[in-house]
């Protein structure tokens, strides 16, 4: 069995607290489904990031479809921290392959990526991108998160953030 490098017990408990909070606090007026899932995507990261970037997290973001599938020709940025990064991208590469699949993708090493990896830090040295999923079942973006270190995500990384994005409802 995986053993994350994060201590998820702890930081999944203040991560889900946080979400639910602010989503009471934040979302009370919103009516409009672009207005919240973009508020709902900023709280995720505002209560995230803090926990993650102490961690071996180096950025976090959320990239979403420029439209509908299967007419979607790239993705853009949508919520980051901490810094900017490259919007838009094409679907060649690490999000793009997790939004086509409708699949989470561990990158242990970019480098294993060749010309389909897309460096908008070239300190990055590892990835993991998982599918956010509307009320329907279709992909609407993606959430990525990276590292400076390799190998630093693993499964159970994958299944936290899929349990995380549901409590923010960022995904089914």
């Amino acid at each position: 069995m995986l053993k994350s490098k994060r201590p998820w017990k702890e930081i999944h408990g203040q991560i889900q607290a946080r979400i639910q909070e602010q989503i009471q606090t934040l979302t009370a007026n919103a009516h409009d489904p672009s207005q919240l899932r973009k508020r709902y995507m900023n709280i995720f990261i505002a209560a995230a990031w803090p926990h993650l970037k102490e961690h071996g997290v180096s950025w976090i973001g959320f990239y979403q479809a420029d439209l509908d599938w299967p007419h979607t020709t790239c993705m853009l940025l949508a919520a980051r921290e901490p810094k900017p990064a490259c919007s838009p991208i094409g679907l060649h590469g690490a999000c793009g392959q997790s939004f086509t699949s409708a699949k989470p993708l561990l990158v242990r090493d970019v480098a294993q990526l060749g010309s389909d990896y897309i460096a908008c830090d070239p300190r990055d040295k590892s990835e993991l991108v998982v599918p956010c999923f509307d009320s329907a079942g279709k992909v609407w973006g993606v959430i990525d998160l990276d590292s400076f270190d390799l190998d630093s995500f693993d499964d159970v990384d994958a299944g936290n953030i899929e349990n995380l994005l549901q409590v923010a409802r960022l995904s089914l």
